[in-house]
């Protein structure tokens, strides 16, 4: 992590999201926490095995299988249609002495079999090229981003 010293503040707002929705977390117990948007959204947050929530590497897994489909979803429904069920798995574990992901891996389960090889062929190959031209949560992974963390008091 880089701290303010380290690393120049984004122009413009450093809290800005798209679609100016905000984000923010709520302690709601013994490390546990719920995440909300300000368009309505809610995730339970705790630690690896809390019934009921996520931790936050399972988020950040999910959030990559996410953005995999959202990238990949206009390519699969134009061939293989509106109703196409995909499966994202996702998965890696952590560094044993570095608290870190070393490697994450992803895999995307869709019915081909309607398909011929050449068609395939071209449509894993749309995949990837629009996973890797759409997808802002594995590039940004991919390019290491930085992070900065401000304490305030509260408000």
């Amino acid at each position: 992590m880089t701290t303010e010293q380290d690393t120049p503040a984004p122009a413009g707002d450093p809290m800005a999201n798209a679609g100016d929705t905000a984000l923010w977390l709520e302690r709601t117990g013994p490390r546990r926490y719920t995440g909300r948007s300000s368009r309505g959204a809610e995730v339970l947050i705790g630690s690896t095995g809390d019934e009921g929530s996520f931790s936050p590497g399972e988020l950040l897994k999910i959030a990559l299988g996410a953005c995999t489909g959202l990238s990949s979803d206009a390519a699969l429904t134009r061939r293989l249609g509106d109703d196409v069920r995909v499966t994202i798995r996702v998965g890696g574990l952590a560094h044993p002495t570095e608290d870190r992901y070393p490697h994450l891996t992803e895999e995307l389960e869709v019915d081909l079999s309607s398909l011929d090889d050449a068609a395939r062929e071209r449509l894993v190959a749309v995949v990837h090229r629009a996973v890797e031209l759409k997808c802002t949560v594995g590039r940004t992974l991919e390019a290491g981003a930085t992070t900065t963390l401000h304490v305030t008091e509260e408000r």
